[in-house]
């Protein structure tokens, strides 16, 4: 699966928080901090990084995926951190597991 087919999975099964237009255009937004959502932003990123992409068109397995998000998900269990910050990181790794799950199931036909 692509990055930037992820990032339209998710959008679509999470209300519409992670696209900022595009994938392109989302992540570019995420990057530069001028997303409309920052904790979305936070997750765009995480996930850019840990697929090491230069591009939506990247591909992302699941394990990199929920492994690049780890440390925002750390963040969001502070006993500090915003409640809905910790809320859409935990939505979105069940989220990417059914992503990836769909992706499986399509493939067996």
């Amino acid at each position: 699966m692509t990055l930037s087919q992820l990032l339209q999975y998710l959008d679509e099964h999470m209300d519409g928080v992670f696209l900022d237009g595009d994938p392109a255009a989302s992540l570019e937004k995420a990057r530069s901090g001028e997303h409309r959502n920052p904790i979305a932003a936070e997750v765009l990123v995480a996930l850019m990084d840990g697929a090491g992409a230069d591009s939506p068109d990247a591909t992302m397995e699941r394990g990199e995926a929920v492994k690049s998000i780890g440390p925002t998900r750390l963040k969001y269990m502070g006993d500090d951190a915003p409640v809905e910050g910790f809320r859409l990181v935990e939505k979105t790794i069940v989220t990417i597991d059914a992503a990836y799950n769909e992706e499986a199931l399509a493939l067996r036909g």
